[in-house]
């Protein structure tokens, strides 16, 4: 069965909604938005594997694998949607799956973890409806990543620490540099072979100005990325390796035009 990274088109931050952004106008800067035509291509490829869950669900939805995978499925199906109420309604749809899993089975970390992604996806429907919505997704992240840390490639700590780094922070909501780079440096230590965790922690440092600490992240990237294309491959990574390259490669022109000063030296090309 597909792991939910395979079909993730959503570049690895949460898009928080209006509401609660007020306090991110120097947000971390983003990766170029893909092209039309690979947006629609990752459309089909995840309305594809939604339908085919459905249908494994509606014959075996008493199966916690089948039920949490359905869950994956919907976040996807609703990150991709081109409407907020095609979002929210296949977000719905996986909070409803969610909710019913973890009746029957409490301590399954895959159930509060998509509960927690179905719920974001929710949220960016909502305008200050949201603010309770962040607070249930940390809940469900916490959660998860207290029953297994390693699900999803350390998801539970990646999802987290791009929270904590988004949001406001108190009182109007849960954002804190302090939790979103201890969270997000926990992401890279415990899968360090993913290399969405290293680019949300390098896109972290550049948003707060932590140059060197990028470079350096951006350069132990790099020399984990012949393994990762090794283990990592094949098509249903297609969509996923485009979006981490294209991310680097923005990471790197930023290095780049960054006025490199106390004898430090700027990263060398790509393909050094």
């Amino acid at each position: 069965m597909l792991s939910s990274v395979h079909w993730h088109y959503h570049r690895g931050r949460w898009l928080l909604p209006a509401a609660l952004c007020l306090a991110l106008v120097g947000a971390a800067a983003a990766a170029p938005d893909p092209p039309e035509r690979e947006v629609t291509n990752a459309l089909t490829a995840a309305q594809e594997a939604y339908d085919a869950a459905k249908a494994r669900y509606a014959t075996n939805a008493p199966d916690n694998a089948t039920a949490w995978h359905f869950a994956c499925a919907c976040f996807d199906r609703a990150d991709l949607a081109s409407t907020g109420a095609g979002r929210a309604a296949a977000a719905r749809e996986g909070i409803e799956v969610c909710r019913r899993l973890l009746r029957q089975a409490p301590d399954l970390a895959a159930a509060h973890y998509y509960l927690a992604m179905n719920l974001g996806q929710l949220a960016q429907t909502k305008t200050l409806g949201a603010l309770s919505l962040v607070k249930e997704m940390e809940r469900e992240w916490a959660a998860a990543r207290a029953l297994d840390p390693h699900f999803d490639f350390a998801g539970p700590d990646r999802n987290l620490g791009l929270l904590y780094r988004d949001a406001p922070g108190s009182p109007l909501s849960v954002g804190s540099r302090l939790k979103a780079a201890q969270h997000l440096q926990q992401a890279v230590d415990l899968n360090p072979d993913y290399p969405e965790n290293y680019l949300n922690l390098i896109e972290t440092h550049l948003k707060f100005n932590q140059w060197e600490e990028a470079a350096a992240e951006d350069q132990k990237l790099r020399a984990s990325l012949p393994a990762a294309r090794k283990k990592l491959s094949g098509p249903h990574w297609r969509f996923a390796w485009e979006d981490w390259d294209m991310r680097q490669r923005n990471v790197l022109a930023r290095l780049r035009s960054h006025p490199w000063k106390r004898g430090g030296r700027p990263p060398p090309p790509l393909d050094d």
